[in-house]
């Protein structure tokens, strides 16, 4: 069956997402916009991930806790778990190797921690908008330790992507799956990188703000709405 997602998606924990990015309105406007996954996917963080969870549940949709990771070579990787808890364990980790660095809300933005009811219960002190020591095999590392999947954020961008900073995907980091803006050039990007045909492709919002949450464009083919088979999807070799 097809099921419509946008696994890219930054709550007001985020420092550059605007305040209305809350657990409930995310949730809701998915629902509007027809989408059956969405993944919470915070810089460096995942302390909102548990709050979208709890209010999807009974709804039929299906939320991925998630984070944006930013690699010590200011790669943006997408890494995306089965469940809260590994979820907070690699927030854990990633905070051992964040520079200790407080936040400027007057410069950056918040970093707002809500509870399900959107009601907020802290900010987060710690700049979350900066690199941490882990290399991308790092984090790919790591985050495969906890069954998650890893996957190379907005390839087509000029900053933060990994053919940006890097120059290149190398077959021995054993992507699977690369995101691409979802108004991306995809037949301009695959002239310039004809490599890039080896690799399952995702369209992600990256949305900072409610309207920009995808519509129900971009779909997967899956057995069944299940998260499980959706991580299977994304890290399986078979395209």
């Amino acid at each position: 069956m097809k099921y419509y997602y946008d696994l890219h998606i930054h709550t007001a924990l985020s420092p550059c997402a605007n305040e209305d990015m809350t657990p409930n309105n995310i949730v809701n406007m998915a629902l509007l916009k027809g989408l059956d996954f969405i993944a919470i996917t915070d810089h460096n963080h995942a302390g909102n991930v548990e709050a979208v969870v709890e209010c999807a549940r009974g709804k039929d949709i299906v939320v991925i806790p998630g984070m944006e990771v930013e690699s010590a070579e200011e790669v943006h990787l997408l890494c995306l778990f089965p469940d809260v808890t590994a979820a907070h364990e690699m927030q854990q980790l990633v905070f051992d190797h964040l520079p200790d660095m407080r936040n400027r809300a007057d410069i950056f933005g918040s970093q707002i921690l809500y509870n399900s009811r959107d009601e907020i219960v802290g900010q987060e002190a710690r700049l979350l908008l900066t690199a941490t020591s882990l290399t991308v095999d790092n984090v790919k590392k790591e985050a495969e330790k906890l069954r998650g999947a890893v996957i190379p954020a907005h390839i087509d961008r000029n900053a933060f992507s990994i053919i940006s900073n890097l120059g290149f995907i190398s077959e021995d980091m054993n992507f699977t799956t690369i995101e691409v803006s979802k108004n991306a050039k995809v037949s301009e990007l695959l002239e310039k990188h004809a490599y890039l045909r080896r690799y399952k492709m995702i369209h992600n919002s990256d949305a900072h703000h409610l309207g920009d949450i995808s519509e129900a464009r971009h779909f997967l083919e899956l057995a069944s709405k299940s998260a499980a088979l959706l991580l299977q999807m994304l890290t399986s070799n078979i395209c």
